[in-house]
């Protein structure tokens, strides 16, 4: 495995077994698998409703829990809720997590902030972090944290590689965290004629050759699978590298266009919607 050194001193997995839109039964079957043929990672949230399954999956993978480097995150309807981080860790079966995020910068997200900031504190969460705080919103945590965080989880892949945002990251020593690593389903990302010529010099898949291209950028990036071949095949990336020349090549397919773009309207949407929690 290959690692990403955190501002904090810490050291986390450059990829994972992610869980978004994977329903319990899945996720913890995915995670078992995914711990037992070498991930150390995994990424859950409150949203995805599935942080019960991810917890038993850990456990059923048979891995020492300091041998894994667990992160989920807190949702917005969570923010005000002194609980929140004990009931996260009770859903998970967890005394903590690896890294703890505020999922989305909507409704009281300073709130959930300093929840994250405690929880650092207690020993709750090794590392804490921020998903999709971009622009204004990380430029105005920025003037109120406390504790600067080791993470932000947001979209980057090769059509949009984030690098007005990394310059804010590289100033505070912010890790990134990639989701729609692969293009979330839009093929013509992974037919891109550059990724089939590397592929075929390496003997890899075009979606290893990204995911690969993904961990030397410095991202760490958590490619989701149901299929537990492809989560084999994701993880077989770490026995090659992208020559430099690769690297720039794969450079030139960046458009500063991304899949998802969020509304005012989704953030007022998100402060309202309440996730729901599998039951034991």
């Amino acid at each position: 495995m290959e690692y990403v050194t955190m501002n904090n001193g810490g050291k986390c997995p450059v990829i994972g077994i992610g869980t978004y839109m994977i329903g319990p039964a899945d996720a913890e079957r995915s995670v078992r698998e995914a711990l037992k043929m070498g991930y150390e990672c995994v990424d859950t949230a409150n949203a995805y409703g599935n942080e019960r399954a991810v917890g038993r999956g850990i456990k059923e993978s048979g891995v020492q829990r300091e041998k894994i480097f667990l992160s989920t995150k807190l949702w917005a309807t969570e923010y005000e809720n002194e609980n929140a981080v004990n009931e996260t860790l009770e859903r998970l079966g967890m005394d903590y997590v690896d890294l703890l995020y505020i999922h989305q910068p909507a409704g009281n997200w300073l709130a959930g902030y300093r929840q994250l900031e405690k929880a650092y504190r207690d020993g709750k969460a090794k590392a804490i972090g921020i998903s999709n705080f971009e622009g204004k919103y990380l430029e105005d945590l920025e003037t109120k944290w406390e504790i600067v965080p080791q993470f932000i989880q947001v979209e980057a892949h090769p059509y949009f590689t984030q690098d007005e945002l990394r310059k804010n990251l590289d100033k505070n020593g912010i890790k990134l965290m990639s989701w729609y690593p692969l293009g979330h389903g839009d093929k013509s990302l992974i037919e891109e004629p550059v990724f089939a010529k590397l592929g075929k010099k390496y003997g890899k898949s075009s979606a290893q050759i990204i995911l690969r291209w993904h961990t030397q950028m410095g991202f760490v990036v958590i490619p989701g699978s149901k299929n537990v071949d492809h989560i084999r095949d994701n993880l077989d990336i770490l026995d090659f590298k992208l020559s430099d020349d690769d690297m720039a090549g794969i450079a030139t397919l960046n458009k500063d266009v991304r899949y998802y773009n969020r509304t005012d309207e989704a953030l007022a949407g998100f402060a309202a919607w309440q996730p729901k929690y599998e039951k034991e």
